[in-house]
This record gives C-alpha cells, sequence and structure tokens, in this order.
C-alpha cells in the first residue's frame, strides 16, 4: 500500500489486523481440520492469539462436498467382485479352485499342459470382467469438515440489472442484509466452482484413484461463534481479466439491535441465563468464574465480600448476559465507496477502485450522534440515512459487551 494511490479499503483492513496481530505477539496459526473448542468469549491468547483476536476473531465450520466423475480402477473392481457384485460366481468359483484374484493381472500361461481348456476360458471372462468394471466412470462424492477462525465475515451480493427510470436517471436495485447472510444460515450450500472450472481436471491421487473430473464443489458454512466486534465486508469489487467491475447493488441493515442468534450454531447448544436463585446458590468460585468467562475479569478480581460479588453477578445476569448469549449487535463504524453507478460496470474501461471515494460514519458513544467523515470534512447525519448507503465493510459491536 502507497500514500497517493487509493487500494481496496477490505484488504486494506485485513492486512492491518494482521500486522497489529503480529505486533503485539500474535502468531500465525493454521487452520486444522480437527474441531477445536473455543470458549464463547473467551480469551484466545493462549494459543498463539492476541487481544486483536480476542477481540475480532470468530470461529465457523465449513462442510465442503466434491463430487467427481472418474474411473473406477483395477482395485475398486477387484473389490466389488470380491463383495457380491456384478459376476461375482465367476469370481467365487476361481476361489474355489484355489485361484488369487491378483493373477488375473498377469498374462496365463496357455501352452499345453498349463491349464485345462474350462479353466482358461473362466479366466478370460474373469479379466473381460474386471476390465470392465474397472473402465466403468463411477460418481464419488467426498465430504470434509474443517473448523477455522476470521476477523470479518466476506459476504457475496448478489448481481442485480441496472434500470432507468422515467427521468432518464439509474435506479439502483436494494437487498436486505438478511438475504445475503444465507451463506451462513448452515443448511444452505454454495457452488464454490465457477463455470469455467466445474470441468477442472485434478491429478491428485489418493491411493484408490482418487482423481478425476470434478463435477461440482459446494460448501456450507456454519458460525460456531461472534466475536464482540464484528466486521462485515460486503464484496462489492471483482476482477473480470484486466479490469475491476463494482457491484453498486444497496444493501439494507439495521443499525441497533441487529439479531444474529439464527445464524450462530454453539458447540453443545446455545446457553442459558442463570436464574436469581441459581446465581445465589453458586460459590465464591463460581461466582468468579461467572464473570471472569464473559470477560469481566476486572471485577471478579476487584471483589472483596462475596456479597459484593454475588451483587455484580446479579446485575451482571440481569442487565448484559442476556445480550451477551444472545448474540445481538449495535453498528459502531460504517464505511462506504461512492462513485457514479455506471462506472464500474460491465462494458465500461474505468476503474471504480481509482475513480470512486471512501466516506466513513461513526457513533460518538457518549451522545450517541453519528458523524460522516471524509477526508478533512466531518458533519453530522442521521442513522436512518447509514442503512441504506452503499456500505463496504460494517463494523458491529456486541450488545453488553466491555
Amino acid at each position: 500500500y502507497h500514500v497517493g494511490k487509493q487500494a481496496d479499503a477490505g484488504e486494506f483492513l485485513a492486512w492491518l489486523l494482521h500486522q497489529l496481530h503480529l505486533g503485539v505477539g500474535g502468531s500465525v496459526v493454521k487452520p486444522s481440520k480437527k474441531k477445536k473448542k473455543h470458549k464463547k468469549n473467551g480469551n484466545k491468547k493462549g494459543s498463539g492469539g492476541s487481544i486483536i483476536h480476542e477481540t475480532f476473531m470468530g470461529t465457523v465450520e465449513m462442510t465442503t462436498v466434491v463430487t467427481r466423475r472418474k474411473r473406477r480402477g483395477e482395485k475398486a473392481a477387484l473389490a466389488m467382485l470380491n463383495d457380491g457384485g456384478r459376476d461375482a460366481t465367476t469370481a467365487t468359483a476361481a476361489n474355489k479352485n484355489g485361484n488369487d484374484n491378483d493373477d488375473i493381472f498377469v498374462d496365463d500361461d496357455d501352452r499345453d499342459g498349463s491349464d485345462d481348456e474350462e479353466t482358461i476360458e473362466r479366466k478370460r471372462q474373469k479379466r473381460e470382467t474386471l476390465k470392465s468394471l474397472a473402465d466403468e466412470t463411477i460418481i464419488d462424492e467426498e465430504e470434509t469438515v474443517m473448523e477455522t477462525q476470521f476477523l470479518q465475515l466476506t459476504l457475496d451480493i448478489p448481481e442485480k440489472p441496472l434500470f432507468k427510470d422515467d427521468d432518464g436517471g439509474l435506479v439502483i436495485p436494494q437487498e436486505p442484509l438478511v438475504n445475503v447472510l444465507r451463506k451462513f444460515d448452515g443448511v444452505s450450500f454454495s457452488d464454490v466452482l465457477a463455470m469455467q472450472q466445474q470441468q477442472q481436471k485434478v491429478t491428485e491421487d489418493n491411493g484408490n484413484n482418487g482423481g478425476g473430473t470434478i463435477v461440482s464443489k459446494k460448501r456450507r458454512y456454519k458460525l460456531k461463534t461472534l466475536p464482540n466486534y464484528l466486521i462485515l465486508h460486503l464484496s462489492r469489487f471483482k476482477r473480470n481479466g484486466y479490469f475491476v467491475e463494482k457491484n453498486p447493488t444497496i444493501v439494507m441493515f439495521p443499525v441497533k439491535n441487529f439479531d444474529l442468534s439464527s445464524y450462530v450454531f454453539p458447540e453443545g447448544g446455545r446457553k442459558q441465563v442463570p436464574t436469581e436463585e441459581e446465581v445465589r446458590g453458586m460459590s465464591t468460585k463460581e461466582l468468579k468464574r461467572l464473570l471472569t468467562t464473559y470477560g469481566r475479569e476486572d471485577v471478579a478480581n476487584n471483589a472483596i465480600e462475596k456479597e459484593e460479588l454475588l451483587q455484580h453477578c446479579l446485575d451482571f445476569v440481569s442487565t448484559s448476559l442476556p445480550d451477551l448469549l444472545a448474540d445481538k449487535y449495535d453498528l459502531v463504524a460504517n464505511i462506504t465507496h461512492d462513485i457514479p453507478a455506471e462506472v464500474g460496470r460491465e462494458g465500461t474501461k474505468h476503474n471504480p477502485l481509482e475513480e470512486g471515494t471512501y466516506r466513513c460514519h461513526v457513533q460518538h458513544k457518549a451522545t450517541g450522534q453519528w458523524y460522516e467523515m471524509q477526508d478533512l470534512e466531518v458533519t453530522e447525519t442521521m442513522p436512518q440515512l447509514i442503512g441504506v448507503s452503499e456500505s463496504y465493510l460494517l463494523i458491529f459491536e456486541r450488545k453488553g459487551a466491555q
């Protein structure tokens, strides 16, 4: 990134968070196919994490289903016959006579005195059957599940055509954020292969002729945990050959009380808020653990008497904990990218990243007033206008988080 040259704000934010993470002592953690359990809203600094990961990192489970069209192969064909597949009687008869199934892949010695004609014919038929089975095309489906972490969720905006109104101006299409979030509903599969890649030939071999032509590759996303500060990246820019295209669709979203509970599937189910009776029955150790689990270590450590600690827990359970467990968020910052709608669309040669401008909306927490900032210009704005702006990056704060 260079001063004076405008770049993608989403890519810059990802780079900035990573550099901050490394700068405060964090390490690079690679995704693993093994599911790892994390405490909800817990401290992740013990496994190469940092305050950046503790604040912005969530967990998502990705289920990938790859469907391949491939040749069955000799080993699978032989196993099929041995398991009672097509024409298995031929293989069984050969086994009863003491013949090894692998002999079929070696030329028989058909000279006088080697085998009688009946045995030679049986071997020939078996070779033909196995060859036919081995050459058959089958559809193989493989499913893998991987749990990984994220610092920002990338959402794909559906492409919609632009129409002109009666005055000749362009009508910008709109899409609710809940529709864009269907990618993470834990049920829907999305196609991760472009049309031109669906017939891509793979050369990997898993020891059983595992290669083949990929017919389809689908992926399902299931959110396991969400961070206290959630960053949503609305993917507006797409590189098409040598050009960059922008999707100007306006994504409408709520500024307050954005409920994401229907998109989160925590391990072991969603936790319930303890009742007042249950809190009063907790020991001092259990009360401190309750506060520490949800980032209230300072309150737990500063309480001297149990009655003081109990009162803090009762207040926390009745006010903040329900919002924390409900996964409700309020918007605290928003970055928009403005450019004429026709720039960056298919058929134009303008680069929207170079010609567009960024605006930032932030909220003053003490007064609740929203401000719009562009370079050195700062003006007051209304939250109703932010929810229908051409947003690019959204930063939400979990209700009840500190």
